[in-house]
Formats: C-alpha cells, sequence, structure tokens
C-alpha cells in the first residue's frame, strides 16, 4: 500500500511530476504488449543518510536489458544516477524502495510500430519488509509450482516488464495452497528460482545456487556469493534438482525485496532444523551490516543520495 502519496513526485523524462498527476495513455504501446524494462534497486538508512545499494549495477542492468529489447533509452546511465538519488530529498524518504522504468509511447499502435517515443521514468516509495519480520529468522515455507519458468532466456535472465505474468500466477498458485512463496522449476526439471528471487542451498557447509542459465543474475545473488566467498565459504554455480533443495542443510532466497530470506519448508519437507541456518545467519547479517553502511569492507555497494 502506498502512503503519504500526497507529498510525493515521480521523475519522468526529465522533470518530477506529482505522485497522482504522473499518468500514462490508454494507447501506451508498453501498456498493450509488454515491451519494456524495469529495475527494483532498494536504498537504506544509514549514519550519512539515504544510500542506494548497488545503484550502478542495476542501472547498467537496466540498459543491458533495453539494447537486448532494441531499446534506446534517452538518457545516460549518470543522467539515471542522479535521477535515483535526487528522487530521495525530493520525496523526503530516508529509505525505501526504487523503481526505474523505460516504456513505449502511445504514437502508434501494433507490433511493427516504429517511431514511437522511448519514456522513463523514476518513483520511490516506503517499502515495508517483503515478509514478516519474525521470518527473517523463522524461515518462510514454499511449494513446487506447476508454472514451469520461462526458457527464451531473453525473458528469464532480464527484467522486462511483460514477461511477469509467469511468476504472478507461480505466486498466486502458492499462496492459494498455504505457501508463502513458489519454487519454478525449468523445462529440464532443474530448479530455477523463486516468483521473484534467486535460490541457494547450503550442504555440508557448501553453498550451491542454479547456473545463471536456469536464473535471473540477480544483483542481490551476485553480492551473497561474493560475501561468501569472502568468508572463505565454498560456492559452486550447479544443476540443481528438487531433490538436492529437500536434501539441503539450509537454503534461502534472495532479491532485493527479500534480501536473504530463509526457507524452512519445501512442500511437505523440512529443511534442516525447520528455521535459519548458521551459514545463512551470518550472511544475513553481514549482508544488513553492509546496507546500512556498518561495514567498510563493502563501501563501495553503497551510493549516499547526498553525494
Amino acid at each position: 500500500m502506498f502512503v503519504n502519496t500526497d507529498s510525493k513526485y515521480i521523475w519522468k523524462n526529465g522533470s518530477f511530476d506529482s505522485w497522482d498527476e504522473s499518468n500514462i495513455h490508454i494507447l501506451t504501446h508498453t501498456f498493450h504488449y509488454g515491451l519494456g524494462v524495469f529495475e527494483g534497486v532498494r536504498a537504506y538508512k544509514t549514519d550519512k543518510g539515504p544510500a542506494i545499494f548497488r545503484l550502478k549495477e542495476h542501472t547498467n542492468r537496466l540498459f543491458d536489458a533495453a539494447m537486448k529489447v532494441d531499446i534506446k533509452i534517452p538518457y545516460s546511465s549518470d543522467e539515471l544516477n542522479e535521477a535515483q538519488k535526487n528522487i530521495f530529498p525530493k520525496n523526503n524518504l530516508a529509505e525505501g524502495y526504487i523503481r526505474p522504468m523505460v516504456y513505449l509511447g502511445s504514437e502508434s499502435m501494433g507490433l511493427r510500430a516504429s517511431d514511437l517515443s522511448v519514456n522513463v521514468a523514476v518513483a520511490a516509495w516506503e517499502w515495508p519488509s517483503y515478509m514478516s519480520p519474525e521470518a527473517r529468522e523463522t524461515g518462510i515455507s514454499i511449494i513446487k509450482s506447476p508454472y514451469q519458468q520461462y526458457s527464451n532466456p531473453l525473458y528469464s535472465g532480464n527484467k522486462i516488464m511483460g514477461s511477469y505474468i509467469n511468476s504472478i500466477m507461480a505466486l498466486h498458485d502458492a499462496i492459494k495452497k498455504g505457501a508463502d512463496e513458489a519454487l519454478l522449476l525449468d523445462k529440464n526439471g532443474f530448479i530455477s528460482e523463486g516468483s521473484g528471487e534467486n535460490i541457494f542451498i547450503i550442504k555440508d557447509n557448501n553453498i550451491f545456487t542454479p547456473k545463471v542459465d536456469h536464473c535471473l543474475n540477480g544483483i542481490t545473488r551476485q553480492s551473497i556469493i561474493e560475501i561468501a566467498e569472502g568468508f572463505n565459504i565454498n560456492v559452486e554455480e550447479a544443476d540443481l534438482t528438487y531433490e538436492d533443495l529437500i536434501d539441503a542443510d539450509e537454503a534461502f532466497f534472495t532479491g532485493t525485496a527479500v534480501e536473504i530470506m530463509p526457507i524452512n519448508k519445501v512442500d511437505s519437507t523440512i529443511i534442516g532444523e525447520g528455521s535459519r541456518g548458521p551459514i545463512t545467519k551470518k550472511l544475513q547479517e553481514t549482508f544488513s551490516e553492509i546496507v546500512t553502511g556498518k561495514n567498510e569492507q563493502y563501501a563501495s555497494w553503497l551510493t549516499h543520495t547526498n553525494e
């Protein structure tokens, strides 16, 4: 639920619009066909003010996704980074979620549409815990989804607007069946990811995660791999099966929204002790120190909005 929208602004095409007046035309091409790209970014409260986690990496991925679907963004990455920084003082936010998005205009319709405007917007708002705060310790339950992850690498490897229907259907199915999240497999039966998260499993003090052939190469995913390797924990990217997961000592999701979320149950199988395991806890606590500016080793991952 969005709050305080009467005092919020959205950056669109170079200027700020009030939240309620930042609208699009009903014939906006992206609204009909889903051709557009977006990012999910997060800023955290620190002693030096709001700090955006891995801003440059997120913006670079936005440009990379746009290039793959043949959209030329009419702003530089530096300009979009500044827009994401500036929206925090503009909206009087100490922390929050950021949604940069690139979409095509309403000048014409049809698959052969040409000469369409490319529009860019950045919104930011308060972001409460994606799951209950208690879930960070107790973990969440997931079920194997009947929905298969897209086999098209264009969809599974990039944040393209029209490609998330599968994830929505999988999550809704999981919730209806009493679980917190879904587990998606690929066409070959290997573990892919959650509806919007990467997945890691821990066995005999080694960490395993699906190869990027099977999932989005999430920025939080990349960060956790680097943090774990910094602790001399072995991390392997592998073809993982459902059986690997239910036999794990620990398991957790990662993502911008979910951060690091322990998995305590898969279908009817309890994972490990049924709550957060020691390696998950260590990674979780380190990640929290990093994003709140309390870990100098990874200080370069933060961009302070007042810089």
